[in-house]
């Protein structure tokens, strides 16, 4: 199968998104071109699907949030800040606790994005990358604009959210990337240099799309990050992460998750970086307690490049005993702390659901009612779509213009 990308929709190259609607069902949740049905899909697996869901949005604005208030400080910093243990709790950022970072606004838009995908594919209009690109432009228009504008068809209920329209901490190949309607593609990425872990974090989302094959996940969450961040380690590992989410929603160990990443990487041109990164992630041993351990060390630069965090966050979710453990692993190093808090928050949500998050730490994060909203659309969407897309409300909430 041809999964190569195009360089804009309606060329005749095969997208991730075409080759996926030539795809035959293998199982019930294997035909990435229609919704799972609740013929196909009992009442107890769409619980367990719409628990991981939630548990990846919301584990990732935890991790985002927690790591918000150390980012950019040594490890040293941490500790002379926070004791000797590291930041161990959430903290104030950004005026209180709880507070996401641009990170957890670009999760939500991506989930808004795949949801108009599969809503517009009614209209005969098939192409997920430019409906994720479109959505990235209304977040693009919430760094600048000083709240919802009425006058703008396509918004949706998303855009219209007045506490998103805050900037905080966006990454600057992000705003360039979506400074303009031009859609970058593997061919022709925007900011072919970028190689930090901002088209990374937001990338989980895609991972959520059960029903698709995982090189069809990986081929999409590749397109959607050269449209910022086009150097190969960046898309690469925004492709590693979605496909290891895709694995944990399926119900497979984040050990096996990985390495169906890094069987499926090996295929791609400058695969290398992000492959080394992850197997120092699998093999590192495991940390002693709460504070600060290897995490440190899986940085042989400055923590900071897509590879380097994403290998932090499997690795500290990989020895978490719970997913507090763990977010205080992630966050405790020199590196983009933000970033890995995100990331590993994200794929513990996505491997224990959301009933194992920390009950405190839900309490005071910022947006939690948009993002379980989110979260229980994209669960809708994705196995109740057809029943919703001639329904009025659900047409105002997910425009297909």
């Amino acid at each position: 199968m041809d999964t190569t990308t195009s360089t804009a929709a309606g060329t005749g190259t095969a997208t991730a998104a075409e080759a996926a609607g030539a795809t035959a069902p293998t199982t019930p949740a294997a035909n990435p071109a229609t919704n799972l049905t609740t013929a196909l899909w009992g009442r107890t697996e769409q619980q367990d699907f719409r628990s991981r869901v939630r548990g990846t949005l919301l584990g990732s604005a935890i991790g985002d949030a927690l790591g918000a208030p150390v980012a950019g400080l040594s490890l040293e910093g941490i500790r002379e800040a926070h004791g000797p243990a590291g930041l161990t709790e959430p903290a104030a950022a950004h005026g209180r606790r709880g507070t996401v970072t641009a990170a957890t606004q670009l999760t939500l838009f991506t989930v808004d994005g795949l949801i108009r995908a599969h809503v517009r594919r009614d209209t005969g209009g098939w192409h997920p990358p430019t409906d994720v690109h479109r959505a990235y432009l209304r977040w693009a228009a919430t760094q600048h604009d000083w709240g919802p504008d009425e006058r703008r068809a396509d918004n949706g209920w998303l855009a219209r959210e007045e506490w998103l329209y805050a900037r905080r901490d966006p990454d600057r190949a992000c705003l360039t990337g979506f400074a303009d309607d031009t859609l970058g593609t593997l061919d022709q990425p925007k900011n072919p240099t970028a190689r930090d872990a901002a088209a990374t974090v937001r990338s989980a989302p895609f991972g959520l799309l059960v029903g698709w094959e995982p090189g069809l996940v990986l081929q999409l969450a590749v397109e959607c990050a050269a449209q910022s961040h086009g150097h190969p380690t960046a898309y690469l590992s925004a492709g590693a992460l979605a496909v290891i989410v895709h694995g944990l929603t399926r119900g497979e160990p984040l050990d096996t998750a990985v390495r169906g990443a890094l069987a499926l990487l090996t295929a791609r041109p400058g695969h290398q970086p992000v492959t080394d990164a992850l197997r120092r992630a699998l093999v590192t041993e495991t940390a002693p307690g709460p504070g600060p351990g290897p995490a440190e060390s899986l940085s042989p630069g400055d923590g900071r490049s897509a590879e380097d965090t994403l290998a932090i966050a499997v690795h500290c979710a990989l020895v978490a005993e719970d997913v507090r453990h763990g977010l205080r692993l992630a966050v405790n190093h020199s590196g983009d702390s933000t970033a890995t808090g995100a990331l590993c928050g994200a794929l513990l949500g996505a491997l224990h659901g959301e009933t194992a998050l920390p009950a405190a730490w839900l309490a005071e994060l910022e947006g939690r009612a948009t993002l379980l909203e989110m979260a229980d659309d994209f669960a809708l969407e994705m196995t109740q779509g057809p029943t919703l897309h001639t329904t009025p409300a659900w047409l105002a909430r997910y425009p297909q213009a």
